[in-house]
């Protein structure tokens, strides 16, 4: 069986590694280390595969103000970088591409303007776009989990695949950060449904959650985003180095 991939989770907010509670990110984060560039290379040197970046400036207030962190991210690790927050439309795109990105994930632009998603993925292909679902209540929350849609998960994913998207984010945004376990049974559901790849995220706690995901694996749930449970060294074979600790970036 094909292994799955663990995705560690970089959230920035003014420039700086943050948090995140329920899609909320908390700035008093000094003990996970301030510098999102130190912590991608962290985590290559903790052997990550994939880093995934969420963007807050940007998914609340359309500010592209972390786009040179994010690039510096990019040229400062030889894995890929996958990205999400704040990307409106086409020409968004394109400059956050221009960062170095492998992957980005489109939550707002997918819901309000359909349109600039196709154009996107036209220039771009599906192995570069996927799109990010954070629900609630059966229902997808937008403009950085702060409004919802009114609109039904289901119908909306099958929507994508039918335009091209073969990979979701999906996030139960009850659960994220919250370390009160995964909602598994949402990316299952995802994945059965539209056949698509599902990276699932938010909840994890520990390495028996991890291995219940791994049963999914041969329906398309291929990949997990972790962040508090990483950084909070959760997992028994985890040897986190922090930059605070170990003074090796200095």
């Amino acid at each position: 069986m094909k292994n799955l991939l663990v995705i560690p989770s970089i959230d920035i907010k003014h420039g700086k590694t943050v948090r995140v509670v329920q899609g909320i990110p908390e700035l008093a984060c000094e003990q996970y280390g301030n510098d999102p560039v130190d912590m991608a290379r962290i985590w290559r040197a903790e052997n990550a595969k994939l880093i995934h970046i969420v963007d807050f400036d940007g998914a609340h207030d359309h500010s592209q103000r972390n786009f040179k962190v994010v690039e510096e991210i990019c040229s400062s690790v030889v894995i890929p970088v996958e990205f999400a927050g704040g990307i409106r439309n086409y020409e968004d795109t394109v400059k956050i591409m221009q960062t170095g990105i492998s992957r980005l994930a489109i939550n707002t632009m997918a819901v309000e303007n359909r349109n600039e998603l196709i154009k996107v993925l036209e220039k771009y292909g599906p192995s570069k776009i996927c799109v990010s679902l954070d629900i609630k209540d059966e229902e997808l929350i937008i403009y950085g989990r702060s409004k919802r849609s009114g609109i039904s998960y289901i119908d909306f994913t099958k929507q994508m695949v039918e335009i091209g998207i073969n990979r979701f984010l999906v996030c139960d945004i009850s659960t994220n950060g919250m370390l009160e376990g995964p909602n598994i049974e949402l990316s299952k559901r995802i994945a059965e449904e539209t056949s698509a790849k599902v990276t699932h995220a938010g909840g994890i706690r520990n390495k028996d959650e991890l291995l219940d995901i791994q049963k999914l694996v041969p329906i398309g749930v291929d990949s997990v985003i972790i962040g508090r449970a990483l950084y909070e060294n959760r997992f028994p074979c985890q040897k986190l180095w922090r930059v605070a600790e170990s003074g090796i970036f200095n």
